[in-house]
């Protein structure tokens, strides 16, 4: 080695050089969070030895409370301790109120709130953190309110009147002055905002807001599910009286503007109970032996102009919602589910994606154009099944053709890297008053498959029509779908805990190998104790799809250029897409970007949002299918774990409920978040996302949407030590420090 090699080597850090180095650094950058490595990076430890010293210290410091440790290996410092900060509140009906200051939760006492509500911005005075304790903010002013109301059931007395609230938000029920009941009863449920809440007061004052109906009654129900998540459950009636107006003006002029697809054989594929059928297809056999497949879809801007009291509430509303029982569309119904609708044997304008294709499915050519169908049939997903199935039926030469067109697309799709996700989805069968009487699984077969594949070709095709330019040239401002890459470390955690059950993924690898380790382990882990558990984390591994203007290609399908553009009557990113599409075939310039982007964002949340209500309304329809079958016995599977307990799902109809962690009497169980259990401190048995369990069903409360379940036993022994269940599984047990060491 040459004296210049040695002078270039590193030089290990003193303790105190690396305490000092670090604190100075994370208080520098207070506003992120680091890991070991970045934190290396950034104050130039580079001897080997400094890492192992990095990491202890990071973890010593984090247990002393002098910095924060935000998630497993991440950590910050603790932001404006002892000074004043602005931050939003959150309410809780437990009592364990906090305020989110760049992005750590800090405790507020009630009597340090204000009354703030959750989601209010708030200003609050930090305390600074005493060993041992955690630290406390105390409100000094609400900034800015936020607009919000709570859903609950109306008590009304002689001398006094009160909704009790459902929200979990908020632990007091609201005082209703008489004359500001709106004609409400005892036991309605009811929709309230709070006016008045003093500071020597333990209860807020409000006035109901509408009465929904009476508590249990299943439209009452489903509408304060909707009300809950702010949410419209009703269509403003000036809106359905514009839409009245609307006809549907099919014109030699209007037909003279577009391609005639009127004598082509065109029909739907939907589900049994559709309403609104927004895309058909056709086909037909060109001269030189290719295929000619038309993905049509309704042309909806046609009829609702930018700006328009129909447009308006549809860019707000942003999506259709679909509950268990019923839809609430974003369109009005003579839109939805006439006009726009592709009902068989009726003429309609679409928008349309038109593909010639050879008999292996690759595209020769394509256009993108206004047209206008008409249908000749409408099949449901299982009549166009039985046909596949059979070879038998209307336009069985069409259906078969197209059903072997996608399975091609579909097997090149995987064979790039697309990911495969084909979890059950459970249905309920609803008798005439919204009760569920039965549970069913929504499959996904050939048929449903046969749409996928020709409605994502067209998503496709439109976003390369616009963001797909010659090198040099700018693509003008569009909407994507995009989904970014997954969470490298909850990749990492993936590998390792299916590594567990001996299974590979390299998380390290090109999208497409990592896609492919995950499709391998989706196919292999099917049948298996631990399949909900791989599946699971698989899914929790990836990012939510968004719609943006900015286009970072869509991971899961594994393509450059994605968009939305075959469902505009029940999503409005789609409507944006047809408009920027017909403004740019007609030469137009780039679209406001920072305008569209504002709308971008706007749908997204509202996607969420609908989600979200959807999945409360399948939550409340699980409860009250199961509320009748109080005591019966069911075999499930770990399907999460939280700090509170575990949640089971059942094995015959899917519904999830929660074993609470205080009925686990045999023991004190601690929360390991990084591998997904609950842990005896005494016994060491094990609770762990997967584990098959078998259950009792203990209670069904409504308000709250929760089933809770009593453990019976965990696969049929409960008190069975962690080191045989680990080596039932072909585990071994880490050592104590090895799983200390794992947060890293």
């Amino acid at each position: 080695m040459t004296h210049n090699d040695k002078q270039a080597a590193p030089r290990r850090l003193r303790k105190k050089d690396l305490y000092d180095k670090i604190m100075e650094f994370l208080h520098k950058e207070n506003r992120q969070s680091f890991n070991y490595k970045q934190i290396a990076f950034a104050i130039d430890a580079k001897h080997p030895s400094n890492r192992l010293d990095i990491i202890n210290m990071l973890e010593d410091l984090a247990a002393a409370d002098e910095i924060l440790e935000v998630a497993p290996g991440k950590y910050k410092a603790h932001s404006n301790r002892g000074n004043e900060a602005v931050g939003y509140f959150v309410r809780r009906s437990n009592g364990r109120n906090a305020v989110i200051v760049d992005d750590e939760q800090i405790l507020v006492a009630e009597r340090n709130s204000m009354h703030a509500l959750n989601g209010d911005k708030v200003r609050v005075m930090v305390s600074a953190s005493r060993k041992g304790q955690e630290p406390e903010a105390k409100v000094l002013e609400i900034v800015e309110t936020k607009d919000q109301v709570f859903i609950g059931t109306l008590k009304v007395e002689k001398n006094y009147a009160a909704l009790v609230t459902d929200s979990k938000f908020l632990a007091a029920d609201i005082i209703i002055p008489r004359q500001k009941l709106k004609g409400g009863k005892t036991g309605d449920k009811a929709i309230a905002r709070i006016t008045v809440w003093k500071d020597d007061e333990m209860n807020p004052r409000g006035e109901i807001v509408d009465i929904l109906g009476v508590k249990g009654e299943n439209t009452a129900e489903m509408h304060a599910i909707l009300a809950e998540f702010g949410l419209p459950y009703k269509y403003p009636e000036n809106v359905e009286a514009a839409a009245n107006k609307i006809d549907a003006g099919i014109t030699p002029e209007e037909v003279a503007k577009r391609e005639d697809f009127r004598s082509v054989t065109t029909f739907t594929i939907d589900p049994r109970d559709a309403k609104d059928f927004d895309d058909a297809l056709s086909i037909r056999q060109l001269a030189n032996g290719n295929w000619e497949v038309g993905v049509h879809i309704a042309d909806v801007t046609h009829y609702v102009q930018p700006n328009s009291i129909i447009d308006k509430e549809a860019r707000q509303r942003a999506t259709s919602v679909y509950l268990v029982d019923r839809t609430i569309p974003m369109l009005p119904e003579h839109l939805s589910n006439g006009i726009c609708s592709l009902r068989p044997n009726e003429e309609k304008l679409t928008f349309s994606a038109i593909f010639e294709m050879d008999s292996k499915a690759n595209v020769v050519n394509r256009r993108i154009g206004r047209t206008v169908i008409k249908s000749d049939r409408r099949f449901t997903y299982e009549e166009a099944q039985e046909i596949i199935e059979t070879g038998k039926g209307d336009f069985a030469r069409e259906v078969l053709t197209l059903d072997k067109l996608a399975k091609e697309l579909r097997r090149r799709r995987y064979d790039a890297g697309a990911l495969e996700f084909d979890r059950a989805e459970v249905r309920f069968e609803i008798d005439k008053d919204g009760k569920p009487v039965s549970v069913y699984f929504k499959e996904s077969k050939d048929s449903n498959k046969l749409i996928e594949e020709f409605m994502l070709l067209a998503n496709i095709a439109v976003a390369e029509s616009i963001g797909k330019v010659p090198k040099g040239k700018k693509a003008k401002t569009f909407v994507y779908r995009v989904h970014d890459n997954p969470d490298p470390e909850k990749l990492t955690n993936l590998s390792g805990i299916a590594a567990r059950f001996g299974y590979k993924i390299n998380p390290e690898g090109s999208s497409r190998e990592v896609n492919r380790g995950l499709n391998r382990l989706l196919k292999d882990v099917k049948g298996k104790g631990e399949e909900n558990m791989l599946s699971m984390l698989a899914i929790r591994s990836m990012a939510k799809a968004i719609y943006t203007t900015d286009n970072v290609g869509h991971y899961g399908l594994a393509v450059p250029y994605y968009t939305h553009f075959t469902s505009p009557i029940r999503r409005y990113p789609d409507m944006m897409v047809h408009r920027l599409l017909a403004k740019y075939a007609e030469g137009g310039r780039s679209a406001d970007k920072v305008k569209l982007e504002d709308q971008c964002r706007h749908s997204s949340d509202m996607e969420q949002t609908a989600a979200n209500a959807e999945r409360a309304s399948i939550r409340y329809k699980q409860v009250e299918f199961m509320q009748d079958r109080l005591g019966e016995i069911y075999e499930g599977v770990i399907s999460g774990v939280t700090e509170w307990g575990f949640y089971v799902e059942l094995d015959e109809n899917l519904c999830e409920g929660l074993v609470p962690v205080r009925d686990l009497a045999d023991d004190y169980y601690e929360y390991d978040e990084k591998n997904y259990c609950l842990i005896g401190r005494k016994h060491h048995n094990r609770y762990t996302l997967g584990d098959k369990v078998k259950v009792q069903v203990a209670r069904a409360d409504l308000d709250r949407k929760q089933l809770d379940f009593a453990l019976i036993s965990d696969d049929g022994n409960p008190n069975k030590p962690l080191a045989e269940k680990r080596k039932e599984h072909g585990r071994n047990t880490p050592r104590k420090k090895q799983q200390r060491r794992s947060k890293r």
